[in-house]
């Protein structure tokens, strides 16, 4: 009787320990796959990041051409030096377009 008495109130205690080496031993498992999930990349994020570069460099390409056609405009009206920057412009946009995306 006196055994079953000490179990019954030694059953709260136990169920409190099991809850604690649980959380102990399922610590190190969420926390690897919380490393793997920061040190991947989804492939939602890797579109969203190649979608961004392209947009980025649409916009360089588009600054690029603006002042290279601007600097032409200004080499037709006879100024010499704006000739050579449409040129240096010229070879920008072409070396953009033909960096490795």
């Amino acid at each position: 009787m006196r055994a079953i008495l000490i179990a019954a109130m030694a059953a709260p205690l136990l169920a409190g320990c099991v809850s604690a080496v649980k959380t102990v031993v399922t610590a190190p498992v969420k926390a690897v796959g919380q490393v793997a999930d920061w040190s991947t990349t989804s492939q939602d994020e890797a579109d969203r990041n190649r979608g961004r570069e392209m947009r980025k460099r649409e916009e360089q390409m588009g600054k690029l051409s603006r002042q290279r056609d601007k600097a032409a405009e200004k080499c037709r009206d006879g100024k010499e030096d704006q000739c050579q920057r449409a040129e240096v412009l010229d070879h920008e946009i072409e070396a953009l377009m033909a960096a490795p995306r």
